[in-house]
């Protein structure tokens, strides 16, 4: 058996102690779940351990030996490969390059392109991974890339994986895939850490669960002898998991309708109706179409035949310009790339949807900016040191929360949440239900997208099942169990 440990780590940041005296030992053959709220040091140990950072105090082992390591290759070439949540595919080049890039087979001097494609298309297969070696980056969806991400990590032969929640984009059936995958993997001696804030998916996958909160260890124990409340309060100490208030009145007022929307390929005929204060949810697998839908009813992405109405008003030709002004707000699946501007800083970011509010000319009145900014910092309770610091040094949790913020500065009564959990823990995933819900008071209605199906039946009024582009059901949360809207979702039939 090898084991991955550490003994008595610690690492300091000015102001910040991110790890303290944390001893911690993961074994081959299992899967072990690191836990712990944005914050608690999980980040930080996996990065020590795939050797972009390097501890204060303390020493990493692997089967006794201690190792050092300067860079994370110095981590590659002891068997230690780490899959991170943000992507780091080239999306200008193909499956395969990306797969063997920096070790593709050679003919002399030349890339041998046969051989590099026979090898990508049999490492693809071996793990079911359905995309062609050929297939360039950029035209797949984020759930996709993070199969090709994890496929390119396995085609290492690692010692020791590290997946950062490696399920957040994936659909059940990608999940299943990845599940199987690992479990192989189990089978060759693999050191396997797994990261997810997806805690009901942690019972059929993980074999341990290991806890941090705020640089402390808490705890390890066997998956199967915690229940969810048991961990949860590991990880936080006390929190509410709430539903959704029966105090939420919808009115009888349409604010938004689409009839017989269809883009090729994407979706077809999509019509439904969106009332005011509602909270409406769009279930459906990867590549159903949801994304899709929102961008085009959004005006971001064009769509073939259909008309929009936005109370009452057919909006023509919708650009994201006149969405914006028609009410609507959206804020993507993709927060990193399309939903914030990371060099920027949080002040920025609260304010660039609604320049048009707080300008006057070419120039912005400074106190109108720093009442947007101050807004949203409080009624969204966004943990911050300074507003002037980078949008990327928050967590994700208050990096989602600055999404959101931004778009509430436009006053939309209209706001589209396309993954809005993605990423973030527990608690700050109730705090973005709670967003939505208190919007929900003020009137402002919203369509939800996710694909952990069980928020949808917690936070929505009413329920869009959307099978391969096509909306196939309509239902209230409480006529489904979780279960059964899996099934629907994936074409199947509730009990």
């Amino acid at each position: 058996m090898n084991v991955l440990e550490t003994k008595k780590i610690t690492k300091v940041y000015p102001g910040t102690v991110a790890l303290d005296q944390v001893s911690v030992s993961f074994e081959s053959g299992k899967v072990h779940a690191l836990l712990g709220k944005n914050g608690s040091g999980k980040s930080t140990l996996l990065k020590i351990f795939s050797g972009a950072v390097e501890p204060t105090q303390g020493e990493v082992m692997l089967d006794r030996v201690p190792l050092k390591f300067r860079d994370p290759r110095d981590a590659f070439a002891k068997g230690i490969v780490t899959v991170y949540q943000e992507l780091s595919l080239v999306p200008g080049l193909t499956v395969a390059e990306n797969i063997f890039l920096g070790r593709m087979p050679m003919k002399g001097m030349i890339v041998d392109w046969k051989k590099t494609y026979e090898m990508a298309n049999e490492i693809l297969k071996e793990y079911n991974v359905d995309i062609p070696a050929e297939e360039t980056v950029h035209n797949l969806s984020v759930g996709q890339a993070q199969m090709i991400e994890i496929v390119k990590a396995m085609s290492y032969n690692p010692k020791v994986l590290q997946l950062d929640e490696p399920t957040s984009a994936l659909a059940k059936n990608e999940i299943e895939s990845l599940f199987k995958m690992i479990r192989e993997l189990k089978k060759k001696n693999v050191i396997i850490t797994y990261v997810s804030h997806r805690l009901h998916e942690l019972w059929e996958i993980a074999d341990t669960c290991t806890v941090l909160r705020e640089g402390h260890f808490i705890g390890k124990a066997p998956m199967q002898e915690l229940s969810r409340k048991d961990l949860i309060g590991m990880m936080f100490g006390d929190v509410e998991i709430k539903k959704r208030p029966e105090n939420l009145t919808i009115s009888d007022e349409v604010v938004l309708e689409v009839k017989g929307l269809t883009r090729k390929q994407k979706f077809h005929d999509v019509s439904f109706q969106l009332r005011k204060g509602e909270v409406l949810g769009i279930a459906g697998m990867l590549g159903s179409g949801r994304t899709e839908l929102l961008k085009s009813i959004f005006g971001a992405d064009p769509f073939d035949s259909g008309e929009i109405y936005c109370k009452g008003r057919k909006i023509a030709s919708p650009t994201p310009e006149k969405m914006k002004k028609a009410g609507l707000a959206y804020t993507p699946e993709d927060r990193k790339h399309e939903g914030l501007i990371q060099i920027a800083s949080i002040k920025d970011n609260l304010c660039v949807a609604s320049l048009d509010l707080i300008a006057r000319g070419s120039f912005i009145r400074k106190q109108d900016e720093a009442e947007f900014v101050q807004r949203q910092v409080e009624d969204l309770q966004i943990k911050i040191s300074d507003v002037d610091h980078p949008v990327s040094s928050l967590s994700g949790g208050n990096q989602q929360k600055v999404v959101v913020g931004n778009w509430l500065n436009t006053n939309p009564s209209i706001m589209f949440f396309d993954e809005p959990t993605r990423g973030i823990d527990v608690n700050a995933k109730q705090q973005i239900f709670q967003i939505i819900w208190e919007q929900s008071r003020k009137g402002i209605s919203s369509i939800m997208v996710s694909s952990e199906l069980e928020e949808l039946l917690e936070v929505c009024h009413r329920i869009l099942i959307l099978k391969d582009g096509k909306i196939s059901g309509e239902y209230a949360p409480e006529q489904l169990k979780i279960d059964e809207l899996y099934a629907l979702s994936m074409g199947g039939e509730a009990s």
